[in-house]
C-alpha cells in the first residue's frame, strides 16, 4: 500500500518569514513592557506632589489605594474589551492612547 504523499501547505509562512515575524512580535512586547516601566515611573515621580496637594503624608496611603483600585477595575475591562474587539486592536489603542495622554498632560503644564 502507497503511502499518501506530503504536500507542502502554501499558506504556511517560509522560515524566513517566522523569524522576521517573531522578531517583531518580541519587539512589539518589548514596547508594551516599556510603556508599562514609564507607567509607574511617571506615578511614582508625580506622587509626592498629589500627596502634597492633598494636604500631607497622611494622605499617602490613599493616592496608592487609588491608583491600585483603578488599575485592578480596568484590568478585567481590557480583558472584555479584547474578547469583544480583539485583543491586538486593544493592545494597539492602549499604545496610542497612553503617549497622547501623556503628551496633553506634558503640555497642560499642571
Amino acid at each position: 500500500m502507497r503511502e499518501p504523499i506530503a504536500v507542502p501547505d502554501a499558506s504556511a509562512p517560509a522560515a524566513g518569514e517566522r523569524e522576521s515575524r517573531t522578531t517583531l512580535v518580541f519587539a512589539a512586547l518589548m514596547l508594551v513592557a516599556l510603556l508599562a516601566s514609564l507607567d509607574q515611573t511617571i506615578v511614582s515621580t508625580a506622587r509626592p506632589t498629589i500627596v502634597g496637594d492633598l494636604g500631607g503624608v497622611e494622605h499617602l496611603s490613599w493616592v496608592v489605594t487609588a491608583y491600585l483600585l483603578a488599575s485592578t477595575v480596568v484590568t478585567p475591562l481590557y480583558g472584555k474589551f479584547g474578547d469583544l474587539y480583539g485583543r491586538k486592536r486593544v493592545l494597539q489603542t492602549a499604545i496610542v492612547i497612553f503617549p497622547a495622554g501623556s503628551a496633553r498632560a506634558a503640555w497642560r503644564g499642571t
